[in-house]
């Protein structure tokens, strides 16, 4: 009966908000010229990943197994960004930091799982390379269309059913503290931590989704360049090696810009006490830099991309002095 009282009692404190404050930029002097520079990395990105997406899907020569991995990147990029920045915009634009508690989840999953995609397709782009420089002459029956899809599908099919259950797993926690959370979004972290009931699942599923979604894909990415370098090495002239590394140049740069914001918060805020609005703002900028950076280094320092930029400008160059 005493058993039958409490889960009675347990049921009558849960609390579910109807909305949620989010608190991020608060109080940050000067906040109205980082969210304007925001608002011109929102168009940017959006130009730069629907660039990229149009042109592999509308050139044929495109339709290669490193231009599907770059398309799905893309394609994160395209939804962390729309996931992120339209609700911050939100806030500047109309004052108003209040989300509903189902929108919250929404924004929580969708910002978390784009950003997952876009951390595990880096991986598969640089099993490409690998493949590529140490195994050119198995490249094409190791890695093909086929593959490739299957790859990128499994990592879209992981993040969904990982993601989902993390955010799913929100829904069990009851909220009878405060409704306000510390964060320019709906983080996972400052949300469960608001939670008056037992955390200790979100608070697992926070750190296994930080070591697959981080730690996991640098150490491979890291092993995969490791046996770049072993197989470079076997190459004797430098011009050989340089050629074959310069086929790595894009992707190394990206990988730098997803990872190094992100591993340098998470340094800081383990080395030294780091201010809130500090980790608001670097966090933020780690969020919306990479899919604006992303379409503008593939597409400056990928042959194929500048070619058929230079063949489309040519061709409107040819239209215009024909009229």
């Amino acid at each position: 009966m005493s058993n039958l009282n409490s889960d009675l009692l347990l049921n009558m404190s849960f609390v579910r908000p109807e909305y949620f404050y989010i608190s991020g930029f608060s109080g940050i002097p000067h906040v109205n010229y980082y969210f304007i520079f925001l608002f011109f990395t929102y168009f940017i990105a959006v130009f730069g990943n629907s660039l990229v997406l149009i042109i592999i899907l509308t050139d044929r020569s495109l339709h290669v197994p490193k231009y599907i991995g770059i398309f799905n990147l893309a394609l994160a990029d395209f939804g962390e960004t729309n996931a992120l920045i339209p609700n911050l915009m939100k806030t500047f634009l109309f004052d108003s930091q209040y989300i509903s508690y189902n929108a919250c989840l929404a924004n929580m999953f969708f910002v978390f799982f784009f950003s997952s995609v876009q951390s595990l397709t880096l991986v598969v782009l640089a099993y490409d390379r690998f493949i590529a420089i140490c195994l050119p002459l198995r490249y094409n029956a190791i890695v093909n269309n086929s593959i490739m899809s299957v790859a990128l599908f499994t990592v879209w099919s992981f993040c969904t059913a990982l993601i989902g259950t993390t955010v799913a797993l929100i829904t069990r926690l009851s909220f009878c503290k405060t409704n306000v959370v510390k964060s320019y979004f709906c983080d996972h972290g400052p949300v469960y931590t608001m939670a008056c009931n037992d955390t200790i699942i979100s608070y697992v599923m926070a750190k296994i989704c930080t070591v697959l979604f981080i730690y996991v894909p640098l150490i491979a990415i890291a092993v995969s360049y490791l046996g770049i370098l072993l197989s470079l090495s076997k190459i004797t002239t430098w011009a050989g090696r340089l050629k074959a590394l310069k086929t790595c140049v894009s992707h190394l740069l990206v990988v730098g810009t997803c990872f190094l914001p992100v591993l340098s918060t998470y340094i800081a805020a383990l080395t030294f006490s780091l201010h809130p609005n500090a980790r608001i703002i670097s966090t933020s900028l780690s969020s919306a830099l990479p899919p604006m950076l992303n379409p503008i280094i593939y597409v400056l320092n990928t042959k194929e991309f500048k070619d058929l930029l230079f063949k489309m400008q040519s061709s409107v160059r040819a239209q215009a002095l024909s009229k």
